[in-house]
């Protein structure tokens, strides 16, 4: 299921340049970098309001999207998929409290 996302990035990565008429993602990276993370935020807010309802169903939908402009985000930002989940990996198995503590965080 995982790779439904990989093949999703790629797609995106793809739309870079291409015609806003005919690309959604094109239409976002035509706008900008801090558009795309604008509409990041917009979604990620969705989902938290769905989330408090408790309505499934529309969570469900909205966190499709909030991992679309996830997408779109850091391809706007040159952020590659792959890292990310190299990132992920390298956390495996560590306690969430232990690896926040090692990037000074808390």
């Amino acid at each position: 299921m995982a790779n439904v996302l990989t093949r999703l990035a790629k797609t995106i990565e793809s739309r870079k340049g291409e015609d806003e008429k005919k690309s959604y993602a094109a239409k976002l990276f035509a706008r900008g970098p801090e558009k795309c993370a604008e509409k990041f935020g917009e979604e990620a807010v969705e989902a938290i309001i769905a989330a408090a309802k408790g309505d499934k169903k529309n969570l469900t939908e909205e966190a499709a999207d909030v991992l679309f402009h996830l997408l779109v985000m850091l391809s706007a930002r040159n952020v590659k998929w792959k890292d990310v989940l190299s990132e992920l990996e390298r956390r495996e198995g560590v306690s969430g409290i232990v690896e926040k503590q090692s990037r000074g965080k808390s």
